[in-house]
C-alpha cells in the first residue's frame, strides 16, 4: 500500500463518528451479556492458547531487520506493529496432557520451517523482550521516529500498512508517543517506539463464562510473580540513553523495561488522562468485565461491517477490547457460535528464550488459575493495591523485588514460601486436569529452576554487560556483546532446549 493510500484510509477512519460507534457498542454489549447468561460462552473443559511474538536480525550481524510481508505470509506468521515484526498463535487446546503437548509441538512445528526459510534470506528469527541493535546503518532513534507527512496524515516509515496503528498518530487521543524510562529520553510522532517490545501472551478460555471475575482476581494476584520470573529486557538500544555515566545506567536499570515502553507509549501524558495501559480491576460479575472494555475510551473508532463470524454481531464491542490494553484483560469472541469462549489473556510477560521456558509459563498460569479457584485459595484476599505494588515492584526488580503473598498462615514476603506455594499450586492445577505429578513437574521445573538458582533471563543479561562494563568495555559494546551472545546461545536451544542450559 503506498503512503497516499493508507493516508486515505486512515482519513476515512478518522471520519468515523464517535459517539455512533460508542452507541453501537452499548447496544451490542446487551446482547453480548444475555448470550453470556444463556451459557453461549461457556466451555466443556478449561482451554489454552498462546501468543508468541519475535523480531528478525540480520543472521550475520544481529542487527535489526525488516521482514517483506510476502514473507510473513509465506511462512504462515502475522503481522505486527513494525516491520522487523512477526507474531505466531497457536490453535487452542483443552488443558490436560495432550493438549500441553499440542501446544509445544505447534510452536515447533511452525518454527523450525520459518526458520529455515527466512534464513535462505539470511534473516533470523529471534524470541527476545527488546531489541537492542538497529538496522545496519541506522540508528534505533531514527529508525524509531522516521515519519513521513502523506495528504495531512502522519505516517510511521517502518510500521506495518495496518490502518489502526496509523491513526494512532492522527487522532485527537493523546498518546505520550515517548519512552520513559530511567535514564532514557525520546519523543517520536507514531507509536512506532512500541516496536522495541515483544511479548508471550497465555490465554485460558473458562470452562463457565459468569466465572471469569473470579479467576481474573486471581489472575491479578499472580501476575506479580511471574513477571519477576520472566523478565527479559533491562536494556535499551545504546543511543537511546542518555549522556550519563555508565554506572548510572547500569544502576538505575530495571529487569523489565518492556512494561514501561507500552505504558509511556500510549498512555496520554497527561496523568489526569485515565490509563489504558496499566494493571486492571477487579470485577465483581462478568457484565463489570464487559462494561468496562466498553467504557473504555476508543482511539480509533473505524467503519465495521458484519461479516460472517458468530462475534460480528459484537463487532465494535471487539474492536473496543482491541485497544483495551490491560496487562491482563477478559475477552469475549469466537468465530462460530460453538466456539464462543470467555477467556482471560495474560499480557504482561516478554518473550522468552525458549519454547520450552514460553510453555512452562503457560502450564504454570492455566495450572494456578485452576488450583487456586478450585481451593478458594486465601491469596484472592490480598489487597489490590498490594497486588498492584507486587507487579510494578517485579517489573523494576525481578526476583529481587519485594512481593507479598498470603497463605492459610498468613501475610508472607518470604520468596522461597511464595514460590513454594506457587508451584505446588500450579502442579496441584495441572493434576486436576489429568496430568502425571511428573508430567507436571517436567513442566514446572524451568521456572522452579529459575528460582532455585535466583537467575531470570533478565538478570543473565544484566550480569553479562556488567561484567564486561567491570573489564572496561564501553556500554554500548557491552550490551551489543550480549545481544550477540543471546541469539548465539537461543539458537542451539530455542526449539527443545531451556533457559537454564544456558548457565552450565
Amino acid at each position: 500500500m503506498s503512503a497516499s493510500e493508507l493516508a486515505a484510509a486512515v482519513r476515512e477512519s478518522l471520519a468515523v463518528d464517535a459517539e455512533e460507534f460508542q452507541a453501537e457498542a452499548a447496544e451490542e454489549a446487551e446482547r453480548l451479556k444475555a448470550e453470556v447468561r444463556d451459557g453461549t460462552f461457556d466451555n466443556s473443559e478449561t482451554i489454552v492458547g498462546l501468543e508468541l511474538e519475535l523480531y528478525a536480525v540480520d543472521d550475520r550481524t544481529d542487527a535489526l531487520q525488516r521482514v517483506s510481508r510476502p514473507l510473513l505470509e509465506r511462512i504462515g506468521f502475522e503481522k505486527e506493529l513494525g516491520l522487523h515484526n512477526a507474531e505466531m498463535q497457536t490453535s487452542p487446546q483443552p488443558l490436560n496432557t495432550y493438549g500441553l503437548a499440542a501446544q509445544e509441538q505447534e510452536l515447533q512445528a511452525n518454527l523450525v520451517p520459518a526458520q529455515e526459510r527466512t534464513r535462505a534470506d539470511n534473516i533470523r528469527l529471534v524470541s527476545d523482550g527488546l531489541w537492542t541493535v538497529p538496522p545496519n546503518g541506522e540508528t534505533a532513534r531514527s529508525y524509531l521516529c522516521d515519519s513521513v507527512e502523506a495528504d495531512g496524515i502522519r505516517i510511521g516509515t517502518n510500521m506495518s500498512d495496518s490502518v489502526r496503528y496509523h491513526a494512532m498518530a492522527n487522532t485527537d487521543y493523546p498518546s505520550g508517543l515517548r519512552l520513559d524510562a530511567p535514564n532514557v529520553t525520546l519523543e517520536a510522532d507514531t507509536v512506532m517506539p512500541e516496536s522495541l517490545i515483544t511479548s508471550i501472551q497465555p490465554h485460558v478460555q473458562v470452562p463457565h463464562a459468569p466465572d471469569l471475575p473470579e479467576y481474573f482476581r486471581y489472575a491479578l494476584r499472580i501476575a506479580g510473580p511471574l513477571l519477576a520470573l520472566g523478565v527479559n529486557s533491562p536494556f535499551f538500544p545504546p543511543d537511546l540513553y542518555d549522556d550519563v555515566p555508565d554506572a548510572a545506567i547500569l544502576d538505575d536499570a530495571w529487569m523489565e523495561h518492556r512494561i514501561s515502553v507500552f505504558e509511556s507509549v500510549l498512555n496520554a501524558a497527561d496523568e489526569s488522562i485515565p490509563k489504558k495501559v496499566c494493571f486492571p480491576p477487579d470485577f465483581e460479575t462478568v457484565d463489570d468485565a464487559i462494561d468496562a472494555i466498553v467504557a473504555d475510551e476508543t482511539i480509533v473508532p473505524m467503519k465495521l461491517t458484519r461479516g460472517e463470524r458468530f462475534d460480528d454481531q459484537f463487532a465494535h464491542v471487539r474492536h473496543k477490547h482491541g485497544s483495551y490494553w490491560r496487562w491482563v484483560r477478559p475477552v469475549f469472541d469466537g468465530a462460530t457460535r460453538s466456539q464462543a469462549n470467555a477467556r482471560i489473556e495474560f499480557r504482561p510477560l516478554p518473550a522468552q528464550p525458549t519454547i520450552r521456558d514460553a510453555i512452562a509459563f503457560q502450564a504454570v498460569f492455566a495450572g494456578l488459575l485452576e488450583s487456586l479457584t478450585r481451593r478458594e485459595h486465601p491469596v484472592r484476599t490480598l489487597e489490590w493495591e498490594r497486588a498492584e505494588k507486587n507487579f510494578y515492584n517485579a517489573m523494576r526488580n525481578g526476583l529481587d523485588a519485594e512481593l507479598v503473598w498470603i497463605t492459610g498462615a498468613g501475610e508472607t514476603a518470604d520468596i522461597e514460601e511464595i514460590y513454594g506455594e506457587l508451584f505446588e499450586h500450579a502442579r496441584d492445577g495441572l493434576r486436576l486436569q489429568g496430568l502425571s505429578s511428573e508430567a507436571a513437574r517436567q513442566y514446572i521445573r524451568p521456572l522452579r529452576e529459575r528460582v532455585d538458582r535466583r537467575i531470570t533471563p533478565a538478570r543473565w543479561k544484566f550480569g553479562y554487560v556488567r561484567r564486561r562494563v567491570q573489564e572496561g568495555v564501553p556500554l554500548p559494546e557491552a550490551i551489543w556483546g550480549m545481544q550477540a551472545q543471546y541469539i548465539r546461545k537461543q539458537e542451539e536451544t530455542l526449539i527443545e532446549g531451556e533457559f537454564t542450559e544456558w548457565l552450565s
